[in-house]
């Protein structure tokens, strides 16, 4: 567990979010609020409905709350424009889904280099060498997402979140569409590139093992934060 006077990397303070439609207003998210420092583990846990996946778009900055404020390393992502949070995103926020979301159109090694090209770092194609070697792909370079495994293009899509270095890492069911074997494998690897980044890690999972995984479960019920607390086998890790 970080120390106690480590700063937040993310504070999530009195979240709101509400939707209407033609059955009237749904409260999504009821006052959430929270803090996530830098190098800490934590996941969202809760049933399906509960607000988890709402919550994860808000701290990204892809979605916006009725009211309420969530910080990244001190800024206000809502406290500026569309474009100024998707640059805050660019340099600051991976991001890992269930569905791999890769550019089928391009090889792995295009795939890791893109958000690096984005950020207009000409020294890209080495440094996307470099994190498919780490996470054991230097041997699918060239390969497209239609011809790798499962647990490959995770493996590419945790490259291409991490090869930025980012402050925070979000994981929207990491390890969903994988066999349990699998899941585990890419799971151990995404902790170690947490440790050996530093990059904080939030993460939504229905999985019990996977969340004890982490140092903190954080469980939403209805939309409100019901649980928050530290698995103390890791805290003195």
């Amino acid at each position: 567990m970080p120390p106690p006077d480590c700063p937040p990397i993310v504070s999530v303070e009195h979240v709101f979010k509400s939707v209407t439609d033609s059955s009237g207003a749904l409260d999504i998210l009821r006052d959430v609020q929270f803090q996530l420092a830098a190098r800490e583990t934590a996941a969202i846990t809760g049933a399906s409905g509960s607000g988890k996946s709402t919550l994860l778009s808000i701290i990204a900055g892809l979605d916006t709350p009725t009211r309420g404020t969530v910080r990244l390393a001190g800024q206000d992502l809502f406290a500026v424009g569309e474009d100024a949070r998707a640059a805050i995103r660019a340099r600051q926020i991976g991001f890992v889904f269930q569905s791999f979301q890769l550019m089928g159109n391009l090889p792995a090694l295009e795939n890791v280099m893109l958000p690096l090209e984005l950020l207009g770092r000409r020294d890209a194609r080495a440094h996307a060498r470099e994190m498919l070697a780490r996470v054991g792909l230097d041997a699918r370079l060239g390969h497209y997402p239609k011809v790798l495994s499962g647990g490959e293009q995770q493996r590419v899509a945790l490259a291409r979140a991490f090869v930025v270095q980012p402050a925070l890492l979000l994981a929207d069911e990491p390890t969903g569409s994988l066999d349990w074997a699998t899941g585990e494998q890419v799971m151990a690897l995404m902790l170690a590139l947490n440790r050996e980044q530093g990059t904080a890690l939030l993460l939504v999972t229905h999985d019990r093992a996977i969340a004890a995984r982490c140092q903190r479960r954080i469980t939403v019920e209805a939309g409100r934060i019901t649980q928050d607390s530290a698995h103390d086998d890791l805290a003195a890790d």
